[in-house]
């Protein structure tokens, strides 16, 4: 299946138009503050511009749980009467927020139905850092439970990627890549546990940036699943995904500082789980960046990170953990869990009762994860071995099937949320069909700014395409081909 799903195109006028005649829908995050700060566009007209798209386009793609239309609408006109407008980075923004942080007077579901509770009376901490910045909060992404999978579906929904509505946008960010795939918003956050920002980043063909530990406020679920899950943004170019970490960072957006100096990067291709490896497009990718990367002037010496079989345990045994420990703080009955949840659960329980999440195989493998970047910059590796899962009830299968799925689509990611380092997921090639093809940066702690200056530079020597064609807001002869 193409990405229409035999339905015809997203344009239908969906997109509005700006009072210079163009379209609003399409413009970058960076684009839209501008105009905004500018006074040649309100927000409202933007946030009202995106609220007709999503109602457009969201039937087919299942991003959203909640759209918060009238909020939406109230938000933006109190951004067009703020004496400080003309100063805030993300002035009349549209940003979806992902179903596992509190948005005031809206539900926190954690992707769970079983999750039953009052609207937030406030808002979290990242959600407080979009608002001031000048962000409208459009709606509320899907998640699947607990937001423990590599693929977001539900009873009732199961959220598609618009590059290909036969595929999943992947988790546990799912929702939140979807709606920024799709043109429904220029940002979007979401948090990575395990690769739940850069997983959707690699299926929807976006640009993210997992922060490292203590970067941006946490509080996600019980405990961060032990320390692992980050809050971060999902964006269509890297300028546009800068900004939005400056923000949930609490630090003044500016351009990625240029290094100065050719950088040393290690690339790896070799999986971390035995017997798995990229296919032929995966391989490519990673070949193509290492070509433009040297053609920049970069060293690139293959070096494979030593990522043993505890360290994997260590995370694994983590995630486990966080099942049971979020649904134990969220307050939600285990009968009412998913059966997969259940089993996820009940395996955290005996985790913990067996003191298997133990801080210092964490701290050991972050103390030789930062060793290995002692003489090089950054590492390369895949993200994944090959095309998102497909699009379907995932939710209806056993644990074993979708750990299973999970394990075999996604090895490179886990391990630096282990580690507590930061890594950057970017589009670097393309299917034969079409279907973006991704690569992975890893940095050691605080190089964050650097890992946003190498993916800029490569979008730059190699612009990708923002947007999938069916979808793409702004015209199949407005966007740029990889």
């Amino acid at each position: 299946m193409d990405a229409s799903g035999g339905v015809g195109t997203a344009q239908g006028g969906a997109g509005g138009g700006a009072r210079d005649g163009g379209p609003i829908v399409g413009l970058t995050a960076t684009e839209i503050a501008t105009r905004v700060r500018a006074g040649e566009l309100t927000a409202v007209e933007v946030v009202r511009a995106h609220l007709d798209h999503i109602e457009a386009v969201d039937a087919r793609v299942g991003a959203f749980r909640v759209v918060r239309r009238e909020a939406a609408l109230a938000e933006a006109a109190a951004v067009d009467a703020s004496l400080t407008r003309f100063a805030l980075p993300l002035a009349g923004v549209p940003v979806a927020i992902k179903d596992n942080v509190q948005v005031a007077g809206e539900t926190c579901t954690d992707g769970s139905p079983g999750r039953r509770s009052e609207p937030e009376r406030k808002d979290h901490a990242v959600v407080t850092r979009l608002r001031k910045a000048g962000a409208v909060i459009v709606g509320i992404t899907r998640a699947p439970e607990l937001c423990l999978y590599a693929a977001t579906d539900g009873p009732g929904t199961v959220t598609r990627n618009p590059w290909d509505t036969a595929l999943s946008p992947a988790g546990s960010s799912g929702g939140s890549a979807a709606a920024v795939a799709s043109g429904s918003v220029p940002v979007a956050h979401g948090n990575d546990g395990m690769g739940s920002l850069r997983l959707p980043a690699a299926a929807c063909g976006l640009v993210t940036l997992k922060p490292g530990v203590g970067v941006v406020p946490g509080g996600i679920g019980a405990n961060d699943w032990s320390g692992m899950a980050v809050n971060g943004a999902l964006a269509t170019t890297v300028a546009d995904l800068a900004v939005a970490h400056a923000v949930l960072a609490g630090e003044q957006p500016a351009p990625p500082a240029d290094p100065g100096r050719p950088l040393r990067i290690a690339v790896s291709t070799r999986s971390p789980v035995p017997g798995l490896g990229g296919d032929a497009p995966v391989r490519a990718a990673v070949d193509a960046v290492v070509a433009q990367l040297r053609a920049a002037g970069h060293t690139v010496v293959r070096r494979t990170p030593p990522i043993t079989p505890a360290a994997a345990f260590g995370a694994v045994v983590r995630w486990m953990a966080g099942a049971e420990d979020d649904a134990e703080f969220l307050g939600i009955p285990r009968a009412e869990l998913q059966a997969r949840s259940r089993t996820h659960a009940r395996m955290g329980r005996v985790v913990r009762r067996l003191g298997l999440v133990r801080p210092r195989t964490q701290e050991r493998f972050r103390e030789r994860m930062i060793g290995f970047f002692d003489d090089v910059d950054l590492l390369l590796t895949p993200v994944t071995t090959g095309p998102p899962l497909p699009a379907r009830p995932w939710h209806e299968r056993s644990f074993l099937a979708n750990l299973t799925a999970n394990a075999r689509w996604a090895p490179w990611t886990a391990a630096w949320n282990l580690a507590g380092i930061p890594a950057a997921v970017l589009p670097a090639g393309t299917r034969p069909g079409g279907l973006p093809v991704p690569v992975q940066f890893v940095g050691p702690p605080g190089a964050e700014g650097l890992l946003l200056w190498i993916a800029g530079e490569l979008e730059a020597r190699q612009p990708w395409r923002r947007y999938a064609p069916v979808f793409d807001p702004t015209g199949p002869a407005a966007a740029t081909t990889a």
